[in-house]
């Protein structure tokens, strides 16, 4: 079962994850954490990789909307995506929404996961207009 949504981008790292977190702005997304795994592995593990971020975004609408279905929906918030380097390109991935209904088998989340889903699709498909 396909669980991302993927864009790639040819643009260098820095200016794709400037872009990103405008793109999610743009949808109504927050982005509440952040995580620089190539710095975190290079600090505790001593371990060299490529660029790779991981940005927690949320829409407060939309997981009010999904935490009153189900209280329990927190452990799949917030949305992961993924700002990653490989080779002469940046990929770009989001947690598909629609896992949320799968997991919890609940139909209620339906709305929700349909509305995140058409925000943080819009907000991959305006990446391919950052391209050099």
């Amino acid at each position: 079962m396909p669980y991302d949504r993927t864009v790639t981008v040819q643009a260098p790292f820095d200016r794709v994850q400037q872009d990103v977190r405008r793109a999610l702005a743009d949808q109504g997304f927050g982005v509440l954490t952040e995580i620089d795994v190539q710095a975190t592995l290079k600090a505790k593990l001593g371990h060299d990789m490529e660029p790779y971020l991981i940005l927690g975004a949320c829409n407060p609408p939309l997981a009010h909307q999904a935490l009153e279905a189900d209280r329990s929906i927190g452990l799949l918030l917030p949305c992961n995506v993924v700002v990653r380097s490989a080779g002469d390109h940046v990929i770009v991935q989001a947690v598909d929404p629609g896992t949320m209904v799968t997991l919890t088998g609940l139909d209620d989340m339906a709305p929700v996961t349909e509305e995140a889903t058409r925000r943080l699709d819009a907000a991959l498909a305006s990446l391919a207009g950052s391209e050099e």
